[in-house]
């Protein structure tokens, strides 16, 4: 249910991208095609609108680490055009029909989206087949997308504040899974990469036994599934073998200390615990847990930290719900005046205060409110509702999480939230960041420095830029 929005869902308005939908048992319709696509189809006429979604079970942690930055690459690569769609033309066909279109990648998968009036469903199958069947991937769209790719970065991260903030996390936090790095890469591996390294990996990973196809919205089930024949059923399966990471973190033992200089003028204080995958049990407590301490003004590090103490002008916490095991991540960035080392002992003092004392009553009944507004909110509009049965299914394989999940988090007790505190949230499971401006860099003279993609000892070092 609660995907980070860390790496935001970028789900841009379209008539509000689908009016907001009555609370109510989400109903749909799952199969799978004989080249191994998945199809689930949710009829809603309460608007009409459809949206219409293909996820590929492809993220970063699928990238050679000699090429980081695939994934990425082809969420802006597959809008370049088909052998029967011109270059650009994408956006301008769902823009004429009134409609909207986007991508987005994590480190688990890829998902592009097109929201439509529903007499428009047609249009959006015959382009998601085409991406999925006839991507035209050449020497043109390759050059141009590695432009746009790099002038992204530079924008999203090395130009912006903080910028830099979940690459340093990732890459000290995990030492061996491939979580090491973000879907961002690095450019210097698109720029090296050969054309046929891009076909090679379109073979692989974009094929219909490695997606799910959702439609949700004002459909007929029997037409759509007329037209999802019609335009991938003869798509053939992939040949290829679809490599999964095999390897394993190990457990962290012992802290980790970093301190990273960037262009920002007041520090900021990460924390980093790694925690259970997805789906867990403890996944859910530990969800509830960070929801405790940074969710809304009456949140605990909002009251204590930023409000009372003053410590800080910000401060949250989110739990990474990955595929594989995540990370629960505390920020704060620093008051005026306020030296990194006083807000985090501010921020520990809160954590120990739960592994210490628990939640009250008032708290849990709040926790559990909150966890239903936005298990109902997220299958508010036909988009979310595309999104979150893709997402089960492509994750756990059980699409109907998408009416059962919140049971899950009903589950949980208060015990339980104290209980995973103790168990995660602990100095040696611990990442500690400094992310400090760089006018402080030469007090630290002592630091070792370390390119940007360096992992940590478990002692103070200087990551530098």
């Amino acid at each position: 249910m609660k995907r980070s929005a860390l790496y935001g869902m970028l789900l841009v308005p379209l008539l509000g991208l689908g009016a907001y939908k009555a609370a109510a048992t989400i109903t749909f319709t799952e199969y799978t095609m004989p080249n191994g696509l998945h199809v689930i189809l949710n009829e809603d006429h309460s608007t009409p609108i459809v949206a219409v979604s293909v996820m590929y079970h492809v993220g970063s942690k699928n990238e050679d680490p000699q090429r980081t930055g695939f994934a990425h690459f082809f969420e802006h690569l597959l809008f370049e055009g088909s052998d029967n769609i011109k270059r650009g033309e994408y956006m301008k066909f769902i823009q004429s029909a009134g409609g909207q279109l986007n991508a987005n990648t994590t480190q688990d998968r890829t998902f592009y989206f097109e929201v439509l009036p529903s007499n428009q469903l047609e249009l959006a199958l015959w382009m998601e087949s085409e991406r999925m069947a006839h991507a035209k991937i050449d020497d043109i769209g390759v050059e141009t997308q590695r432009k746009v790719v790099k002038e992204e970065k530079k924008q999203s991260y090395d130009n912006r504040p903080y910028g830099q903030l979940i690459n340093v996390i990732y890459e000290n936090a995990y030492t061996k899974y491939p979580y090491r790095w973000s879907p961002i890469g690095k450019e210097q591996y698109i720029d090296q990469a050969t054309l046929e390294e891009f076909m090679n990996f379109y073979k692989t990973f974009y094929v219909p036994n490695n997606a799910v196809l959702v439609i949700s919205g004002d459909i007929d089930v029997a037409n759509a599934k007329t037209l999802i024949n019609k335009y991938f059923g003869e798509i053939a399966k992939g040949t290829k073998a679809i490599p999964r990471p095999t390897e394993v973190e190990p457990a962290q033992t012992k802290e980790k200390r970093v301190n990273f200089y960037d262009n920002v003028q007041l520090p900021a204080v990460i924390l980093a615990y790694h925690t259970p995958k997805q789906g867990t049990a403890d996944y859910y407590a530990v969800q509830l847990l960070t929801q405790l301490l940074s969710q809304g003004k009456s949140s605990r590090f909002e009251k204590e930290i930023v409000d009372k103490q003053q410590k800080a002008v910000q401060a949250g916490a989110f739990d990474l719900g990955n595929e594989e095991p995540g990370l629960a991540i505390m920020l704060g960035i620093a008051n005026m005046g306020v030296k990194p080392e006083e807000l985090e002992t501010a921020m520990i003092a809160e954590i120990d205060k739960v592994k210490t004392n628990g939640i009250t009553d008032e708290e849990y009944k709040k926790l559990q409110n909150q966890a239903e507004s936005d298990f109902v909110s997220q299958n508010q509009k036909d988009i979310g509702v595309a999104t979150n049965l893709a997402t089960y299914y492509t994750f756990q394989g059980n699409a109907n999480l998408i009416n059962t999940e919140l049971d899950r988090y009903k589950k949980v007790t208060k015990d339980d939230i104290k209980r995973v505190a103790n168990k995660y949230l602990t100095k040696e499971n611990r990442l500690v960041v400094y992310y400090l401006p760089k006018s402080e860099e030469h007090n630290k003279e002592s630091d070792k420095k370390l390119p940007a993609s360096g992992k940590s000892n478990e002692t103070k070092q200087g990551v530098k830029k």
